[in-house]
C-alpha cells in the first residue's frame, strides 16, 4: 500500500510540475471552470457512494464526509493541473488490511468507521513522511514484475469487489453461493495451508460469478454491465463538444433514471441518515460541519 501511495506521489508530482512548466499558468474563464467543477463534482457522486461500499461500510458515508477533505485539498495545493479523491485501488486495500468484514461483524459499523477514519490518517501521515525522504525514487526501482503483479493482484481485487452489487441485486447473496460451492471448499483448504492468503476468496468470487451466470439477477447485471460498457467506450460515440467525463455523468443519470421509474429493487444507497448536529472536524474555535 505505501509503495503505490509513494511511488504515485512522487512520480504524479513530478509530472504535474513539469507540464504545469510548459504549459505555463491557466487562463480564468469562469463558464469552463465551472462546467469542469461541475463534471468533477457530477462524476463524484458515484465514485464516492461505490468506495465507501467497497472498504466495507454504506455508501452514503462517502458522500457525508467527502467535503472537508476535498476543502483542504483545495486550499492546500498549489497546481491547479491537480486534483485529488480516493480510487478503487485504496479502498479495497483498507478492507483488506483490516479484515473489514470480520471487524464489522464483531464491533459495528460504527466502529470500523472510526478504525478507517485513524488508518486513513496515519497512512497519509506515513506516505508524506517517506515521499519527503525519497522512499518514491526507491520504489520505482522495482523490477518490472513486481510491478505487474502489483497491478494485476489490485485489479483482480477491485473486479471481485465489484461484482457482488454488480451481477447480483444483493452483494451478499454471491458470498453465500460461493461458501456452498465448490469454491468454497478450495478457500478453506487455501486458508488452512497459507492463512495469510486473503486474495482467493476474491479469486473464487470471480471464478464462482463467471461460471455460474444462471444466478445472476437479470436486472443489476444488465445494468452493470450496459453502464461498464457505456463508460469504457461511450466516449467514441459521443459529440465532440461534450467535456471529457461526459459519459460517466449520463450513465448514472440514466441507471439512476431507471431505478425511479421502474422500481428497481436491487442494492441501492437509500435515504441519508440524518448525523449529528454536532458533526464536523474542529480546530480549537474553528468548526467545519459536515
Amino acid at each position: 500500500f505505501f509503495f503505490h501511495c509513494t511511488t504515485t506521489f512522487n512520480s504524479s508530482s513530478s509530472r504535474s510540475n513539469k507540464e504545469a512548466e510548459s504549459m505555463g499558468a491557466p487562463s480564468f474563464e469562469p463558464l469552463r471552470d465551472i462546467i469542469s467543477g461541475a463534471i468533477m463534482a457530477a462524476t463524484s457522486v458515484p465514485q464516492l457512494i461505490a468506495y465507501a461500499e467497497t472498504v466495507g461500510y454504506a455508501g452514503y458515508r462517502g458522500l457525508s464526509t467527502a467535503g472537508p477533505p476535498l476543502l483542504a485539498w483545495g486550499v492546500a495545493t498549489g497546481s491547479p493541473w491537480m486534483n485529488a479523491g480516493v480510487t478503487s485501488l485504496t479502498a479495497v486495500m483498507a478492507k483488506t488490511d483490516l479484515s473489514g468484514e470480520a471487524y464489522v461483524a464483531e464491533y459495528g459499523e460504527e466502529e470500523y468507521v472510526k478504525l478507517v477514519a485513524a488508518y486513513s490518517l496515519y497512512v497519509g501521515v506515513a506516505s508524506i513522511v517517506m515521499a519527503l525522504i525519497g522512499f518514491g525514487k526507491l520504489a520505482q526501482k522495482a523490477p518490472t514484475a513486481v510491478k505487474t503483479g502489483f497491478k494485476w493482484g489490485c485489479e483482480l481485487g477491485v473486479l471481485s469487489s465489484a461484482l457482488p452489487n454488480g451481477l447480483y441485486a444483493f452483494g451478499s447473496t454471491l458470498k453465500a453461493n460461493v461458501a456452498t460451492s465448490v469454491f468454497g471448499d478450495v478457500v478453506k483448504t487455501v486458508k488452512g495451508v497459507v492463512p495469510g492468503a486473503t486474495g482467493v476468496s476474491g479469486v473464487c468470487n470471480i471464478l464462482y460469478a463467471v461460471t455460474n451466470p444462471q444466478t445472476w439477477d437479470v436486472v443489476a447485471a444488465l445494468l452493470f454491465i450496459s453502464c461498464t460498457l457505456f463508460v469504457m467506450k461511450g466516449k467514441a460515440y459521443l459529440p465532440k463538444s461534450l467535456p471529457p467525463g461526459s459519459e460517466v455523468v449520463l450513465a448514472t443519470a440514466a441507471a439512476t433514471a431507471f431505478s425511479v421509474f421502474y422500481g428497481y429493487e436491487g442494492g441501492m444507497v437509500g435515504e441519508i441518515p440524518t448525523l449529528d448536529s454536532d458533526a464536523g472536524l474542529s480546530f480549537g474555535p474553528i468548526k467545519i460541519p459536515i
